[in-house]
């Protein structure tokens, strides 16, 4: 098994969760607090309630010299025995995709990050060398527009290829065929529980990103049911704002743990109803 996934199953059992908490400080929202009082604070309240953290480069990369100082001290704050997923959605050809791998596993040294799979294999291979490290492709995301095109459907390309299948059956598919290393895995909104059942169907033992829980609508139960593997475990369901937002007052550490610590027991209530 790839370091990546031993490390996120390390973490997993060790905390008893399922839960990975987003990491997207938006200084509309934070409490009065600076930008790394608030991300460290987060983490040292809920750091025994999680199986990774999930640091969005949109909200740092926003606040510009500021902001990507203060991941840089944040990554520091993360106990180094639970996973880091840096939520950057990248994609290019070439060199560039080689230059945006070496800076999220080397630069910033995230164990796993998303990718987008637009441009192709190719595409995701400068990534898929980094054996050590999670590659997760994003297949049926969460927003109401991934219909345009996740669910479009796509004709065989060649002989034996099959029937058409939606995109994301393809991408799919495709994450089995990357899947040489064992650090490939798959970024499946819970707001589509359908599309996550037939992908875990497509992928009995990859790794699932499930984000959408919470302020998206997405059920707990059909994320934890529909996204864990036959093990009961490789689900990552991911909540942000519930948690870093659960206070913007002085309490906020306090409430976040609060909020973390209700979603880690409704997942494991829901893992033990989804095995029964």
């Amino acid at each position: 098994m790839a370091v990546f996934a031993e490390k996120l199953l390390a973490a997993s059992r060790k905390n008893r969760s399922l839960l990975c908490v987003g990491l997207d400080p938006d200084p509309a929202l934070m409490p009065k607090a600076g930008l790394v009082e608030f991300t460290t604070a987060i983490i040292e309240a809920t750091k025994d309630l999680v199986c990774a953290y999930k640091p969005n480069m949109a909200f740092f990369e926003a606040l510009g010299l500021e902001g990507l100082r203060g991941l840089e001290r944040t990554l520091a704050a993360i106990p180094g025995d639970i996973p880091v997923i840096g939520d950057a959605k990248r994609s290019d050809i070439g060199s560039t995709a080689k230059a945006y791998a070496k800076a999220l596993f080397e630069v910033w040294r995230f164990d796993a990050a998303t990718v987008n799979p637009y441009l192709g294999r190719d595409s995701l291979e400068p990534y898929l060398a980094y054996r050590d490290r999670g590659v997760f492709i994003l297949c049926r995301t969460s927003n109401p527009g991934s219909a345009d095109f996740q669910s479009l459907m796509t004709a065989a390309s060649g002989a034996g290829d099959g029937p058409p299948l939606p995109l994301y059956e393809r991408v799919a598919h495709l994450a089995n065929a990357c899947n040489g290393a064992g650090n490939v895995g798959l970024v499946v909104g819970a707001t589509m529980p359908g599309e996550l059942r037939r992908v875990r169907q497509i992928c009995p033992t990859l790794p699932i990103l499930i984000p959408g829980v919470g302020a998206q609508g997405g059920d707990m139960l059909d994320a934890v049911r529909y996204g864990m593997d036959a093990r009961g475990e490789l689900a990552i369901v991911s909540t942000s704002r519930q948690v870093l937002y659960a206070s913007r007052g002085s309490d906020f550490a306090l409430a976040a743990r609060r909020a973390a610590q209700q979603a880690r027991d409704a997942l494991e209530t829901a893992r033990a109803l989804a095995a029964g």
